[in-house]
């Protein structure tokens, strides 16, 4: 079973839409695949025909009791042949209050708990996460193994991803396993300018974590939300029908990779070379790197030592990348900053400047 978390802190990003068709279009191959609706806002399960405020039980029921991971059978809903639904409700919002008093990884273990007993009845579970990075996002990330971050072809939203992709790198750490990340560009309109240059941004910057599908601005897809099915039901014929429907064939021809090979496994006429760069500061507690080699994901495939020069810390970045040009920046506790230690750099598609990594 793949678990795939679709996530981004930004509303509007097309990221309901794209858990309900993308589930839809999954099934309609032969998939057997459960929704699990994570959003109290509950539009995951509005947008698959059910009325939250018509059932007794939730996924609320779920999460808030030690003892509710086993009674997931019980509040799903087949929604229609070889889809089903978990379904969310207004009190979800409440669950954080609920479990204040528990230790932190028993919180937000809860979904992969619950998850697992049914992991043999479906062949992917997407799970749809509330705009925010808290307590029902960081479940859905420790029980998924796989995420996908819808991004809207606007500048302020590439921005907005590079801050979640440091959060899920943080998160990965703490939770103690990688996840495999991709990015959807959303709400395409390529009879503009604008949206075709932004396209091509995301692309130069996030190279091969971009899928090669877009999905297109279709009206089809508010009308399908609004009768409560998925689009290739509503529509087979539209944009978003087959923009969705060549997402789903991407994802099932592209189960994750491993993050990075192991000591020993790199093939012999693999060139890449071990890089060594440095970091030094005096009153950060926190540095980590992301770059165009790692999908700008901080710290992902890098094995990073700390030193100490006196009072100057030194954080040593060990890089293992093919000749070519890269561009990366530090994450100084939480800031992203340019490299001060190298003079190469070029303007950054949101802002501030990328330092410049020649590998020969």
């Amino acid at each position: 079973m793949r678990t795939i978390a679709i996530v981004n802190q930004k509303g509007g990003c097309g990221k309901t839409t794209t858990t309900v068709n993308l589930a839809g279009c999954l099934a309609a191959d032969g998939a057997r695949v459960l929704v699990a609706d994570l959003d109290p806002q509950a539009h995951a399960t509005l947008a698959l025909g059910v009325d939250p405020d018509e059932l007794d039980e939730n996924l609320y029921e779920i999460l808030a009791e030690a003892r509710g991971a086993d009674a997931l059978p019980k509040v799903i809903v087949n929604v229609c042949e070889g889809l089903d639904l978990a379904p969310s409700s207004i009190v979800l919002s409440a669950l954080e209050q609920k479990l204040a008093s528990e230790r932190s990884d028993a919180r937000t273990e809860r979904l992969a708990m619950a998850l697992e007993p049914v992991s043999a009845r479906y062949d992917y579970v997407l799970i749809d996460c509330p705009p925010n990075v808290g307590l029902l996002t960081f479940n859905a990330l420790r029980a998924a193994g796989e995420v996908i971050i819808p991004l809207e072809t606007s500048f302020f939203a590439i921005d907005g991803v590079q801050k979640l992709l440091e959060t899920i790198g943080l998160l990965s750490d703490r939770i103690g396993h990688d996840l495999s990340v991709r990015i959807v560009p959303t709400l395409y309109d390529g009879r503009t300018r604008y949206a075709r240059q932004t396209l091509g941004e995301i692309r130069d910057l996030f190279k091969d974590l971009c899928f090669d599908t877009v999905i297109r601005l279709n009206v089809k897809l508010r009308e399908a939300a609004r009768q409560g099915i998925p689009i290739h039901r509503h529509a087979p014929s539209a944009n978003g029908t087959l923009d969705y429907s060549a997402l789903a064939i991407e994802v099932a021809a592209s189960p994750p990779l491993p993050i990075e090979r192991r000591a020993g496994e790199a093939a012999e006429h693999d060139p890449e070379r071990e890089v060594v760069i440095r970091f030094r500061d005096t009153g950060a507690a926190d540095v980590r790197i992301a770059g165009d080699f790692n999908g700008w994901v901080p710290d992902k495939g890098v094995r990073s030592l700390i030193e100490s020069e006196g009072v100057t810390r030194v954080w040593t970045k060990v890089l293992h990348l093919q000749p070519g040009t890269y561009q990366y920046r530090y994450v100084v506790d939480g800031e992203w900053r340019e490299d001060p230690a190298n003079p190469e750099s070029v303007p950054g598609p949101t802002g501030g400047r990328n330092s410049v990594l020649v590998v020969r």
